[in-house]
């Protein structure tokens, strides 16, 4: 004798609704790091992440991609399914300007920015070159020929480069690597003349005496725990434009609302984070957590210089002005 069983209330209502939603996120989120290991994004964003995991309560994994000057591994975090489970890092510079140089087909602007530290570029040599202060490196720039190391074309490193042989209509010989460490190594051991990269991947060379520090891209001079004061460039090159180069996690824009809500609650934690203080202060870097409106705001006078000055150069596919980027 069979028998049937009536739903009523709440518990029908559930039933019929299907099985419940569960919380974002409900399994690891990748994060691309579109350099290679070792390098500046590569170095900060792992400390973030394991912050974000403890703070979301799963696990965000990281994956370097690199290549394409950062565009590779930007371009798959905007390919993958917009669900929150895929983010990309970096220097928020390269990815504004990602348009400009044809390498992607986003602005800024579509995509939600977490930033945690702010670097400057450091322009270091040997520590047996002949090149003692910004003035000898100045004319080496004028004399042509020094060969310079960086992570590649759109990198912090070849922006820098790029503004100082602009500001001296100098010339120099561009040596790109995979990755800002590999650039750095290049140029203790002699391979290049000099590096521009940023200083949180020098800083251990410094540190160590293995590279002289010329001057820092700053607009003031920086005291560097275990190196010492580093001549801002503006001391001898005012027209040099600098602006600090600020580093996150960036989401694209259009994920469910619930993913830009727990994202910003967990990012705001961040600015108590013993493990990102230490590790900014270590680098020489500085903590700037932001996120939403005020985050684009930060980043957008390093984006108006960098692609201004892809553009001066004959490196972009197309004008800043026609992606709504104005001369800064």
């Amino acid at each position: 004798m069979g028998y049937k069983r009536t739903l009523t209330g709440a518990v029908a209502a559930a039933f019929l609704a299907g099985p419940a939603l569960a919380e974002w996120p409900e399994k690891p989120i990748q994060l691309i790091v579109p350099w290679g290991a070792g390098g500046a994004t590569d170095q900060v964003t792992r400390v973030v992440a394991a912050e974000l995991g403890d703070a979301l309560g799963q696990s965000v994994v990281v994956v370097n991609q690199p290549g394409a000057s950062g565009s590779l591994g930007s371009q798959a975090a905007w390919d993958a399914p917009h669900d929150g489970y895929t983010w990309t890092a970096g220097a928020a510079k390269d990815l504004g300007t990602y348009g400009v140089t044809g390498m992607m087909d986003t602005s800024i602007k579509d995509w939600d920015l977490y930033l945690n530290s702010a670097l400057a570029s450091v322009i270091s040599v040997p520590a047996n070159s002949d090149i003692d202060n910004l003035d000898d490196f100045v004319a080496a720039l004028k004399a042509g020929g020094i060969k310079v190391g960086t992570s590649g074309v759109n990198s912090a490193g070849h922006s820098a480069i790029e503004a100082l042989s602009g500001a001296v209509d100098g010339s120099y010989i561009h040596a790109s690597y995979d990755g800002g460490s590999a650039a750095v190594l290049s140029t203790v051991s002699g391979e290049t003349d000099a590096t521009t990269q940023l200083i949180s991947e020098q800083i251990d060379m410094l540190r160590a005496g293995q590279l002289k520090p010329i001057a820092i891209l700053s607009d003031t001079d920086a005291d560097v725990p275990g190196v010492g004061n580093i001549p801002s460039v503006l001391a001898a090159l005012p027209d040099v434009p600098v602006a600090p180069i600020y580093f996150g996690v960036f989401v694209p824009g259009d994920v469910p609302e619930e993913v830009s809500s727990r994202m910003e609650k967990a990012w705001a934690g961040l600015a108590e984070s013993a493990a990102l203080t230490e590790y900014t202060e270590g680098r020489g870097s500085l903590l700037t957590v932001h996120a939403g409106n005020e985050a684009q705001e930060k980043v957008w006078p390093s984006i108006q210089i960098n692609a201004w000055m892809l553009h001066d150069a004959g490196n972009s596919a197309t004008s800043p002005e026609d992606l709504g980027i104005p001369r800064p």
